[in-house]
């Protein structure tokens, strides 16, 4: 959703009718995650993608018939023929995706409402109605409990409770996916199929050391979908002119800021400093905090002395293991932006649990976590 953003808020204040088809389930190896959407709006304008070009044709025929007023429809999509001239996927999974319209000026105005806190940042959750003993999509709007009230029904008190209830479990773990549910939201039942779509903010990206290969990393971040913040103490290097795509620069001691700033189970820590004075209390900080990764740049005997000067600060063995140094897979990197890439990839490794070995030397399914 985050990467049409601008333009469906676009049409929702102009007014222009579209139809969003919208990736509800995924079966075995496919190209884009549940969530992944596709618009198509009444003057034919295709925005976004639910599987990088294998269905989307006839996806956009189906877009076209729900918004001349056929009503919401749930497609599915497996495997093409062996000639792939049938519509499907030449991956071998299977989507599941929901085609339904924002039409009438009453619903581009609850959609805008949802796309004005998802620009907003604001942890938000979306809950449409796929099939069963409920009105196909029907939407709830979500939001934590003491951010705001929920907006929307699926149709009655109960069932409306109970996803409310899980949407905001969901929501704080930062999970997507599908929930069954009796008519009037019974547990263990299987009479109602909910999509539950959860808006989390951004994960945080922290590098320390405006250095050119903090450059590149702050791009590369910002290109992962990262809120990423340049640190350094140095006024004349932590500049906005010498990274332009960061969230925000900032001037101060890394330790210092690091303290004073939130960090989560998701935020990622690029340490480029490679100077004791500066990565060696930042590195005490870091590792107090619930960090997904903190990378550190330096060779191997910047990092054994790194370690040294870590246990004499009085950090164990324990916390010295989560350290990713010196930082990056090994791809022979030798430019900044090179050493960017595999920096991101290091990262993207972590936060699979992946191996960061070539595809092509391994047997089974691609996407182990589906």
């Amino acid at each position: 959703m985050r990467d049409i953003l601008p333009d469906l808020r676009a049409r929702c204040a102009d007014g222009v009718p579209f139809a969003l088809a919208t990736v509800v389930a995924v079966h075995g190896s496919a190209p884009r995650d549940p969530g992944a959407v596709m618009a198509v709006d009444a003057a034919g304008t295709v925005l976004g993608s639910v599987s990088g070009g294998c269905v989307e044709g006839d996806l956009y025929e189906v877009a076209r018939e729900v918004l001349a007023g056929s009503g919401p429809r749930l497609m599915s999509y497996g495997i093409s023929d062996d000639e792939a001239f049938g519509v499907g996927l030449t991956c071998g999974g299977t989507i599941e995706v929901l085609v339904r319209a924002y039409a009438s000026e009453g619903e581009r105005t609850e959609l805008a409402a949802l796309l004005d806190l998802i620009a907003a940042d604001r942890p938000v959750a979306e809950a449409t109605v796929l099939s069963g003993a409920a009105e196909t999509g029907a939407r709830l709007v979500v939001r934590p409990a003491d951010a705001g009230p929920t907006t929307g029904t699926l149709g009655n008190e109960g069932l409306d409770a109970a996803v409310t209830d899980d949407a905001r479990g969901l929501l704080a773990q930062g999970l997507t996916g599908i929930q069954r549910y009796g008519a009037h939201g019974q547990r263990r039942m299987q009479e109602v199929a909910v999509f539950v779509r959860t808006y989390a903010p951004p994960p945080r990206m922290l590098v320390f050391g405006a250095i050119d290969h903090a450059a590149a990393t702050a791009r590369i971040g910002s290109f992962l979908g990262y809120r990423v913040t340049v640190c350094d103490a140095r006024p004349a290097f932590a500049t906005r002119e010498r990274f332009p795509t960061a969230d925000e620069v900032v001037r101060a001691w890394p330790h210092t800021y690091l303290e004073s700033t939130e960090v989560d189970a998701r935020t990622v820590i690029c340490v480029l400093t490679h100077d004791p004075k500066f990565d060696v209390p930042l590195l005490v900080a870091a590792l107090s905090t619930p960090a997904a990764y903190i990378g550190v740049m330096g060779s191997r005997r910047t990092h054994h002395d790194r370690l040294a000067r870590l246990r004499a600060a009085g950090v164990d063995e324990a916390h010295l293991e989560r350290l990713a140094s010196p930082v990056g897979l090994d791809l022979g990197a030798r430019t900044p932006e090179e050493t960017a890439v595999s920096i991101a990839a290091e990262i993207i490794q972590h936060r699979w649990g992946a191996t960061g070995r070539p595809l092509g030397d391994l047997t089974g399914a691609i996407h182990r976590d589906r």
